[in-house]
């Protein structure tokens, strides 16, 4: 057993603020919250003074890079790295190598995720071999686990193929991620088009448009077959007037926002180089506060990292030819935490709700909440806590908050019997 002593509940599932005890039975599930639980012979226990407890974070947009790519990444340092970041449960996507579109490698992500302490899903393609050519088997492949299907880093260029991807979705109530950068627009990828950063590194940069038009497109489809969207990763105002207009028509619609896509502009790409080379680019100022006035309306539903580790060799080339990416599990709360909660912008409850709840039930995730009976999966964090980061769990460490001081320290989850706060 496992005593949680002293702590503040935060649980956006119920608008729960307020301080209570947790006891967390041998069985991983939450037997008792009360004000005050006297000690109890044979528990573990943990006093979290001055610490919130809230749902574990849900990230439903990460890269393990597993199989095929594990000099970047694999199963277990990217689960060690979720674990470091509060994150109870991550969607993998399906760009691995080979492509997730079939049975044989959806098993082997299931059996190395059957191995680690925390929920790892694996969402697999929605074309094969991500050529945007022919659907895969979204039956079999639903039926065996896969919670959603995605062809992220890729763009579904033909309308036709999304359509009907939507109406297989919509027959089978499963969702679907869109990765919205029509090629057409990106005369080069990583960099925002007409910037100071790209006429510093030579190249022309990726158009708003190509994120805008996809949207727009897909929101129409999204309409006509009533299936259940995401816009990963969104990086243009306009892209959330349309993401907006288009809830407001009633569409099924989702939307993700990223930690760096919040924080940060094309100005800090002349800073951080290509630790801040990503697609879709960082955008304007007024790009990210129109993301931000999306996350407070409910337009942006959820925060997910896009977590994408590369090797230094990868990394460390000119601009043009770096791969595009950051890593996010670790340090998204911190970051998130320091730009947005601690200036005004966004309230505790508000950013759970965009990093666990609104995240879970997009991929109907049920159990989630704080609740007896229910299983522990909670995040225990420090919100006060000054901290920098400069080693982590990642197998890589491309990101450019590496050294920055934050405000906000994960101090450790529990998933079911597991916990990794230190005693």
């Amino acid at each position: 057993m496992l005593l949680l002593k002293n702590g503040t509940i935060l649980d956006p599932y119920t608008d729960t603020d307020k301080k209570s005890d947790i006891l967390i039975g041998d069985d991983g599930l939450i037997h008792r919250i009360a004000p005050e639980i006297p000690p109890i012979a044979g528990a573990q226990v943990l006093d979290v003074t001055g610490c919130t407890i809230s749902p574990g974070l849900v990230d439903v947009h990460v890269h393990f890079r597993d199989p095929g790519q594990t000099e970047k990444e694999d199963i277990f340092t990217g689960t060690a790295a979720a674990i470091a970041g509060g994150y109870t449960t991550v969607v993998c996507m399906a760009n691995t190598k080979p492509v997730c579109d079939n049975l044989q490698t959806l098993e082997y992500v299931q059996d190395k995720a059957a191995q680690v302490p925390i929920h790892v899903l694996q969402a697999c393609a929605i074309t094969k071999e991500l050529k945007g050519r022919e659907l895969t088997d979204f039956e079999t492949l639903h039926a065996a686990g896969a919670p959603g299907f995605t062809d992220d880093g890729i763009n579904l260029t033909s309308g036709r193929l999304c359509y009907q991807a939507m109406l297989k979705a919509k027959q089978l109530g499963v969702p679907l991620s869109f990765h919205e950068e029509d090629p057409a627009y990106v005369l080069s990828p990583g960099v925002n088009y007409g910037s100071e950063a790209a006429k510093k590194f030579g190249v022309f940069g990726a158009m708003r448009a190509s994120e805008e038009e996809m949207i727009a497109r897909d929101i129409e489809l999204a309409l006509l077959t009533g299936a259940r969207v995401a816009f990963q990763h969104v990086s243009s105002g306009r892209s959330v007037a349309l993401i907006r207009e288009g809830k407001a028509r009633g569409a099924d619609i989702h939307a993700e926002a990223t930690p760096h896509h919040l924080t940060m502009t094309e100005e800090d790409v002349l800073e951080f180089g290509v630790n801040a080379r990503m697609n879709p680019p960082l955008r304007t100022e007024a790009d990210r506060q129109a993301l931000i006035a999306g996350l407070v309306d409910g337009t942006i539903d959820m925060i997910a990292t896009d977590h994408a580790p590369h090797t230094e060799e990868q990394k460390n080339r000119p601009f043009a030819q770096a791969m595009s990416g950051i890593t996010g599990l670790e340090t998204a709360f911190s970051v998130l935490n320091s730009v947005l909660v601690r200036t005004g912008r966004l309230t505790p409850m508000q950013l759970m709700r965009a990093m666990s709840q609104n995240p879970a039930q997009f991929y109907g995730l049920t159990g989630k909440e704080i609740r007896e009976g229910n299983p522990a999966e909670l995040m225990i964090a420090d919100w006060d806590a000054e901290v920098t980061y400069t080693e982590y769990k990642s197998k890589s460490s491309n990101t450019p908050f590496t050294g920055q001081l934050l405000a906000g320290k994960v101090v450790g989850v529990v998933c079911g019997t597991y916990c990794s706060v230190d005693a």
